[in-house]
């Protein structure tokens, strides 16, 4: 039987973690026979199964505006407040703190919460939903007015939902100090008897129960490790070149965004103390966490002699041409070009590059980050793994794996086959037709 699931979210668009596990829970549920609609503030799927509301992206100016206040911790801000509300101003002074929100904003949460209310109901009627999935709306704090529209929502309605979480705002030192707490505590998670919540690991299905009293089902990131990556075409056999990699030269892929949990200087430290030739390719931009990162790890590749590549121009979605002429590859172009792929973040939800290295069957080097160490490793996954920092075993391992290439391809075969076992299509399939079944009280 054929049922309508909307996805909501603030942007269902590029490469980002959200946007990729949508597609691939929405790829499951298709195949399922399910028809698939979507609601967020920028989005680049169909527009025949999509509405799009400018205000509920995280990046639109109002709600940016309102971030600024909520989380910036700042004297700043809270006199600025004071000075242009002289209701405020007329108060005792000691009444004031980085942790009280001004009056104004208060207002305008409430008249975005209304008005986004108001289009997720119009979202729901216009394409007949039965069950909507929640993707890190309600998880992370970056659009309060869409949380709570989300919350009273799903509360006057009684709305069949699945809260599918990725980071929560416990997670990330950003969101600690802020004057929002009780939308917090309202909304990132809500508490309400028809949404069945849904992790990504192990320790948030611990915390969301000790912080939030509440029960979950740990759904991991998954790929399509049941149908193999193409073989690399000759499109591809330019990549390495294009790159500046020259012959006897290793090249080292930094999958990733270039932000600060990704511990990307842990892989500059390593091309540098390897004595080994190789140069270091990231094919991610910053992203939405400004310049600062990505500007640290230039001086410190320029102070180690490391060459470092920043080639997000280069590596897209789809393949074609850059306004200066030059080709643009995709991941799958890339990935199986690599010699090794480094994967040094301190903090990840899952790892989704993780599981990108393993599907093209790429040896890795990871850092032991929480996630990795309690759901991946003891799954029995070949890799170079370090502890925090990079020492001497942890080059020797890796010289090892460069120069016996028939081994580092037994380790990604095996690693391989570990995730067709518990990263596949085929496990997401499982649960999410437990899950629906459990949100419409029959079998689907």
């Amino acid at each position: 039987m054929t049922h309508h699931i909307g996805f909501i979210s603030t942007r269902f668009a590029g490469t980002d973690g959200v946007s990729l596990e949508t597609q691939k829970w929405a790829t499951v549920l298709e195949r399922l026979g399910h028809q698939c609609f979507y609601f967020a503030g920028e989005c680049d799927r169909n527009s025949d199964q999509s509405q799009v509301t400018p205000e509920a992206f995280y990046r639109h100016p109002e709600i940016e505006k309102l971030n600024q206040q909520a989380y910036s911790g700042s004297w700043t801000v809270m006199k600025e407040a004071r000075a242009a509300h002289p209701e405020i101003a007329a108060l005792h002074k000691d009444f004031f703190s980085v942790y009280v929100r001004p009056p104004q904003m208060t207002r305008r949460v409430n008249e975005l919460k209304e008005y986004l209310k108001e289009q997720l109901y119009e979202f729901a009627r216009r394409f007949d939903l039965e069950i909507l999935v929640i993707e890190n709306a309600v998880t992370i704090p970056l659009n309060l007015p869409l949380g709570l529209a989300l919350t009273e929502f799903i509360a006057e309605t009684g709305f069949p939902t699945i809260a599918h979480h990725h980071d929560f705002h416990w997670e990330r030192q950003r969101f600690q100090v802020n004057c929002v707490g009780d939308y917090l505590a309202a909304a990132f998670p809500p508490n309400l008897p028809s949404i069945r919540h849904v992790v990504i690991n192990s320790i948030q299905a611990q915390q969301i129960a000790s912080r939030q009293g509440l029960t979950s089902r740990v759904i991991p990131n998954v790929m399509d490790f049941d149908s193999p990556p193409p073989e690399p075409d000759s499109y591809s056999q330019t990549v390495r070149a294009d790159f500046g990699i020259e012959p006897g030269e290793y090249f080292f892929l930094q999958p990733t965004r270039v932000i600060q949990r990704k511990g990307i200087e842990h892989a500059v430290e390593l091309v540098r103390r390897l004595d080994l030739p190789a140069k270091l390719v990231i094919s991610h931009a910053a992203g939405d966490e400004g310049l600062d990162y990505e500007n640290h790890v230039r001086e410190y590749a320029h102070l180690l002699d490391v060459t470092v590549r920043f080639e997000s121009d280069q590596v897209q979605d789809n393949r074609g041409m850059t306004q200066d002429g030059k080709k643009i590859y995709t991941l799958g172009d890339v990935y199986p070009r690599a010699d090794l792929v480094t994967y040094p973040s301190s903090i990840e939800g899952f790892g989704n590059a993780f599981l990108e290295a393993v599907y093209y069957r790429r040896p890795i080097l990871v850092n032991n980050y929480s996630i990795y160490e309690v759901d991946i490793k003891p799954k029995g996954f070949r890799t170079v793994w370090f502890d925090g920092f990079i020492n001497p075993e942890t080059l020797s391992r890796v010289r090892r794996i460069l120069l016996n290439p028939d081994q580092a391809q037994a380790w990604a075969e095996e690693n391989y086959q570990l995730a067709k076992r518990h990263f596949s299509f085929t496990v997401l399939e499982r649960r999410l037709k437990s899950i629906l079944a459990d949100c419409l009280g029959r079998q689907i």
